[in-house]
């Protein structure tokens, strides 16, 4: 048996899968955020901590743990935490989604000219680089103290194991990385103030990093000793899970950010896009990326805000048709935007509401906006690659096959739905995990799975989207400067 966890945003998600790869129980336990002022985002890592608790605990509930063979893990990726000599944390780490770092990016990319030659991205707010500036610049004693930063899921790693270890996807969001090279970077460390003893040794997403810790064993009630695998952050281990690993595979996620993902043989940057080129998990392969910062969790912002759970939205919806007239467009920049537009002041706006819209009518718009969000990183993605001729959906968007008919009719093209796309990069660790203990192959361990459906598009449901698609195109340039304007207004003194 092999476990795979995910240290998402909104929770830690545990995987156990059988010899053969098959999943055999889940478990989930919910994370907080923290929002103390615009554009920032935080969590406890010791909250991470108690939620892998829980889930490993829950887990242990369904099955018998004992036979367990090895660990992967994946997780959010670019957020920073901090620690000082001893390994203590110094401040509540700073998220992916955090849009505070701006003009430390602009600063990063005067500091080291070849930055993005060295990196293949645009330097932005969400990367972990431009964090460390901002410490460094509003909180210089924090950034005095700091002898070691760590990315969110190898932080729990180092909890897991005692060893500071990073692997090659996830390290390739943090601009610290030579990325075609796959190695850490002294002039971008440099230009952050840092140098390579900060950082964590780097592997593969398929080596062993580590062991379990015999007092942490028994804190979870695991085997003792049993290894830890590199793993991946979490859209490459989302990859893996779905057997996007070939060139040309390629898959979008519904999750709380969401993503346009297409798996590379070769590094093939393509910044000026705002495109990502990273490290996949797995040896000599790469991927490229399209990032918005808020899918799924634009779905759930607007259940909070209309005291209406996320299911009861979408049935009422359906209830009316997905086919709709009228302008109702939403943009949806509620943590500001990365693919194409590399926007932190950018936010969520309705446009075109009238006395009569209804909550069906916010809602499908919610799900349009998000669809045509991403059509903008498809369409970036293939300005300097090839045509995507099918996506497979995974996360917990995929679960409607609303959003799934809205999103081909948008995008022109297939998307498939396939059995367990809900479970995401904790299947994908724990399939790293089968690997780096040898009970796999990568062949072997990333299997496509069989499709459920696919949701060819819709030609009189593409008809009807095409005037909110142009509205959508017109509407960021026309509100870029506002965006701008009061994203000042809103800086904390």
């Amino acid at each position: 048996m092999h476990l795979g966890l995910d240290l998402g945003t909104s929770g830690v998600k545990a995987v156990l899968t059988g010899a053969a790869g098959e999943v055999l129980a889940q478990a989930t336990a919910p994370l907080g955020l923290s929002n103390p002022h615009p554009l920032w985002s935080e969590q406890d890592p010791g909250d991470w901590w108690d939620a892998t608790i829980a889930a490993i605990t829950a887990l242990g509930r369904q099955h018998d743990l004992s036979g367990l063979r090895c660990i992967g893990i994946a997780g959010q990726m670019h957020g920073a935490v901090l620690l000082d000599a001893g390994d203590q944390m110094l401040r509540p780490a700073i998220l992916w989604n955090d849009g505070r770092s701006h003009a430390e990016c602009r600063a990063l990319e005067a500091a080291e000219p070849r930055s993005r030659a060295i990196t293949g991205n645009l330097a932005m707010p969400g990367f972990t680089a431009p964090k460390l500036l901002w410490v460094r610049h509003h909180e210089p004693d924090i950034f005095a103290r700091t002898r070691r930063v760590l990315l969110p899921k190898d932080w729990l790693r180092l909890r897991l194991t005692g060893e500071a270890v990073s692997e090659m996807s996830d390290a390739a969001g943090t601009l610290w990385l030579d990325v075609a090279a796959r190695r850490w970077s002294p002039a971008m460390l440099a230009a952050t103030g840092l140098d390579l003893s900060h950082m964590p040794r780097l592997v593969e997403g398929t080596e062993v990093t580590g062991r379990l810790r015999a007092d942490v064993a028994a804190q979870l009630g695991l085997p003792a000793g049993i290894p830890v695998a590199g793993g991946a952050g979490d859209n490459a281990g989302g990859a893996a899970g779905i057997g996007c690993v070939a060139p040309g595979d390629a898959f979008v996620s519904l999750g709380t950010s969401g993503v346009v993902f297409v798996s590379d043989k070769g590094f093939l940057p393509d910044p000026e896009r705002a495109v990502h080129a990273f490290c996949h998990c797995l040896p000599d392969t790469w991927h490229r990326m399209s990032v918005i910062l808020s899918a799924a969790a634009s779905l759930a912002w607007l259940a909070r805000a209309t005291a209406t759970p996320e299911a009861a939205l979408l049935a009422e919806m359906e209830g009316e048709g997905l086919r709709a007239e009228g302008r109702l467009v939403f943009l949806p920049y509620l943590s500001g935007e990365r693919t194409p537009h590399n926007d932190a002041a950018a936010t969520g706006t309705f446009f075109g509401l009238h006395g009569s819209t209804s909550r069906a009518d916010l809602t499908r718009a919610v799900l349009e906006g998000v669809a045509f969000a991403l059509a903008d990183g498809v369409e970036a993605l293939e300005a300097a690659g090839p045509r995507i001729p099918s996506l497979t959906a995974i996360g917990g968007g995929a679960r409607s096959a609303a959003w799934l008919r809205i999103l081909a009719a948008t995008l022109g093209r297939p998307i498939l739905a396939t059995a367990g796309a809900e479970v995401g990069p904790a299947l994908g660790a724990a399939r790293l995990a089968r690997i780096a203990c040898g009970d796999a192959t990568v062949a072997e361990a990333c299997v496509k799975p069989p499709v459920a459906a696919c949701h060819e598009p819709d030609p009189a449901l593409a008809a009807s989207l095409l005037s909110r698609r142009e509205a959508h195109r017109r509407l960021y340039p026309a509100l870029r400067d506002v965006f701008a304007d009061t994203a000042r207004m809103e800086q904390p003194t």
